[in-house]
């Protein structure tokens, strides 16, 4: 099977589950139903595409395909920045703030600390990716450990509120901030599309993209501020997904079976969108809303996670 076959099956199965989520049980209400369910179905779009294309770019730099570009530390810097928020200003100010305030905000924080980052670390000559990946980690624990110090301190009740971010959800999202998140993903688009042609070759690894003529500090540091930006309006939009990339990036490896990065970042795409909208069905048809989206891909992700892990150690 050819690989435009696969990727066409692909956007059948995703157009059919999108099209299901939009019709089951209306009832006949469409003026009520289809623009709650269609500001949803945005959002995941939007979140799914931005976390496969984030994932599979960061992978592609660090020719590893067991990282995601959580280990940044984004995800926690997120978090802490709501419980700091609540825990200076109290809950009723991240309550009352302007939705797309608080958005750019989150965005903004993330983008700088990412891009601070990768200024100190490049800096120097001789500092590979890794050395910023490790930073990365390091940076993660520390802003968790500080979340989990605040929120110690905090009334029980403004928790509450800050509990809500720490999960992904895709209910009741703000209509005014698909509109931003979908203009600066259209922004990040049209600057990526100059480092598409990059991309297969970097795959082959630093030394071997380097002899091929890329000027490879210029060009990862450039897709790096890409991810980070991918990452951060991902996160701040419906909140932290952790395993969702390593997962559908992964699935889309054994699926399609090239090294061109121009199917990959088609297929992984649809891949995250079939996932999360799947999963937003189980989640309201089946579990009824008793559990999070969240938490269904986390444990699956991390369950592949493992598998990943156990097979490369059988490998080496």
């Amino acid at each position: 099977m050819s690989d435009k076959l696969k990727i066409g099956l692909l956007v059948i199965l995703a157009g059919a589950l999108i099209t299901t989520f939009l019709v089951i049980d209306a009832s006949g209400n469409w003026d009520y139903i289809l623009p709650r369910r269609g500001k949803k179905i945005l959002a995941i779009v939007l979140t799914g595409a931005a976390i496969a294309f984030s994932t599979l770019v960061f992978q592609t730099i660090t020719n590893n395909k067991i990282l995601t570009p959580s280990i940044m530390g984004l995800d926690s810097l997120y978090l802490l920045i709501q419980t700091f928020v609540v825990f200076v200003f109290g809950s009723t100010t991240l309550a009352m703030m302007n939705k797309q305030t608080h958005f750019l905000l989150s965005v903004g924080l993330m983008v700088v600390f990412a891009g601070l980052l990768y200024r100190i670390l490049f800096r120097r000559e001789g500092r590979n990716i890794y050395f910023l990946l490790l930073i990365g980690i390091i940076f993660g624990t520390f802003f968790s450990s500080i979340s989990s110090f605040l929120q110690m301190l905090i009334d029980p009740n403004e928790f509450l509120i800050v509990q809500d971010k720490m999960f992904a959800s895709f209910n009741n999202v703000n209509t005014d901030i698909l509109l931003i998140a979908m203009i600066l993903m259209l922004l990040v688009g049209v600057y990526f599309a100059k480092f598409t042609k990059y991309l297969d070759v970097l795959s082959l690894g630093r030394e071997h993209a380097i002899n091929l003529g890329i000027n490879y500090d210029y060009v990862v540091k450039r897709l790096l501020i890409v991810v980070a930006i991918l990452v951060s309006i991902s996160t701040a939009l419906v909140g932290p997904i952790t395993f969702l990339g390593l997962l559908v990036v992964n699935v889309t490896y054994q699926f399609i079976r090239t090294y061109k990065h121009k199917y990959l970042i088609i297929s992984s795409s649809l891949v995250s969108i079939i996932a999360l909208v799947g999963g937003q069905l189980i989640v309201e048809r089946v579990f009824t809303f008793s559990t999070s989206l969240s938490v269904i891909i986390n444990f699956a992700g991390g369950v592949y996670f493992i598998y990943l892990l156990l097979k490369e150690n059988k490998s080496w």
